[in-house]
């Protein structure tokens, strides 16, 4: 589905950027000054002649103008009002998508006011808790994990800069040959960087660094794609740092705690991209339908590392199948969630119980695959696989987490998933989740939605007691 494009506030800015009069710049662009007028007050969208032409007069990436972000905006801002908890009626989806179109900002500040309200809230409530038991309660902000999550979210999961870099040291490193990632890895560190690498079982812990010894620690109870990712990690660490960096400054994180945690998050990044380069992982990932387990297999990485990758093919130019990938534990707390599609995840609160993630729990070792509509109509090919992770020991328990990942409908037959699948036929209806889904016939509900109104029929009992509207 094509979506008109409007991004009258996007050029207004780039336009009094650079000083110009309406004038000045409908010139530079080759359209009227009334046009451009219609343009900047979002009265008309722009044609994808006029976009390429933003583009090249104002030296603008196209995802700065894509509707994407937008769309990501207004679900997010809906799920904000929606959580309010007012009994008034709800605002409707066309003045939110207006807010979002016409003032920007105003909407980001809205947001941010409400994760403020809700950490506030949080917190009052383990503090009446700690009260109750008379006991101490340490309640950490979640303050810096939002921020990063929010800067991947707005960034499409795509570090542009960082994954050229990394593929420009993949060449340099010799990664061609993917089987053997993990002693080219281990000889470029020790040849290169003069850190030699020691193998050790260290019960929980992944990697650890000696700058003095200038020795690697990696726990050998790991599986060799673990080994090779943890090293990955401290080469490009150390070889990326001016990139890293770069980006950690353009971010401007508010709090020092932001800038680490994300500083972690971008050397994970740059590591998925050194094992597993652009432009040779997109391919093969065309070749072979998005096969996850051949991918795997190819270049030496874990499931959960090629689902990670996929998410983030958003290269201009060099675009992969938009993806949405997602890890849960196994009580259905997401512990990674990133997209490049219209697929969202619920910022508070869990999934949507049918969702096929959570069948994944009760069939381990196999690929379970599911058309699933939205409230909105968008429709998707949702794959969910459950995975375990060995401790090696009988008295640590094993860590077993749901991978989950898929693409609009659209794409779906270029993953191989979707043979023998009915993409026309009848879809699961889910949700982001119950506290904001619009669905008024689900006999799944665990509670009523937070921006409507319910009634309970004093006569009648059904599975959900309770119905929406008057």
């Amino acid at each position: 589905m094509r979506y008109k494009l409007y991004v009258g506030p996007k050029v207004r800015a780039l336009r009094r950027e650079r000083g110009w009069r309406l004038e000045t710049c409908a010139q530079e662009l080759g359209v009227s000054v009334s046009y451009l007028s219609q343009i900047e007050s979002n009265q008309r969208p722009v044609t994808d002649r006029v976009l390429q032409g933003l583009m090249q007069t104002f030296q603008a990436p196209a995802e700065l103008f894509e509707v994407d972000a937008d769309q990501r905006l207004i679900a997010d801002l809906r799920e904000a009002v929606a959580d309010s908890g007012s009994l008034e009626d709800p605002v409707p989806l066309s003045e939110l998508r207006q807010a979002v179109l016409q003032a920007p900002g105003l909407a980001r500040r809205f947001l941010d006011l409400h994760r403020a309200n809700h950490r506030l809230a949080e917190r009052l409530k383990l503090t009446e808790e700690a009260v109750a038991l008379d006991e101490a309660t340490a309640a950490s902000s979640l303050l810096p994990y939002e921020e990063v999550r929010d800067f991947f979210h707005f960034k499409d999961n795509y570090i542009d800069a960082l994954d050229r870099a990394a593929e420009d040291l993949a060449r340099e490193i010799g990664l061609a040959a993917p089987s053997s990632a993990d002693l080219r890895l281990e000889m470029y560190l020790h040849e290169r960087l003069n850190v030699t690498v020691r193998y050790d079982r260290m019960d929980d812990v992944m990697r650890r660094y000696d700058p003095v010894a200038h020795e690697l620690w990696v726990n050998a109870a790991q599986p060799v794609e673990t080994r090779a990712f943890q090293m990955a990690y401290h080469i490009a660490v150390a070889s990326l740092s001016d990139v890293i960096e770069r980006e950690l400054q353009q971010a401007r994180f508010r709090s020092r705690e932001a800038v680490d945690v994300c500083r972690i998050g971008l050397g994970n990044y740059a590591a998925g991209a050194l094992l597993m380069p652009y432009t040779a992982f997109s391919g093969f990932a065309r070749e072979r339908r998005h096969d996850v387990e051949q991918l795997a297999a190819h270049f030496g990485a874990s499931l959960e590392q090629v689902c990670h990758r996929l998410s983030t093919l958003q290269r201009p130019g060099q675009r992969g199948v938009p993806v949405y990938f997602v890890r849960l534990d196994y009580a259905g707390n997401i512990t990674k969630r990133h997209s490049a599609t219209r697929f969202r995840f619920a910022r508070f609160g869990g999934a949507c119980p049918l969702w096929n993630v959570h069948d994944a729990v009760a069939a381990p070792d196999r690929f379970l695959v599911q058309v699933a509509a939205m409230p909105d109509g968008a429709r998707y090919l949702c794959v969910a696989r459950a995975v375990v992770k060995r401790s090696e020991s009988y008295l640590t328990p094993d860590r077993r987490y749901v991978l989950g990942f898929g693409c609009d409908i659209a794409n779906a037959h270029e993953l191989v998933y979707s043979e023998g699948v009915d993409l026309k036929g009848p879809a699961a209806p889910i949700g982001v989740s119950c506290r904001i889904c619009e669905r008024d016939d689900c006999a799944q509900r665990a509670f009523p939605p937070v921006d409507r109104r319910l009634s309970v029929p004093e006569h009648e009992r059904r599975t959900v007691p309770f119905r929406l509207g008057a």
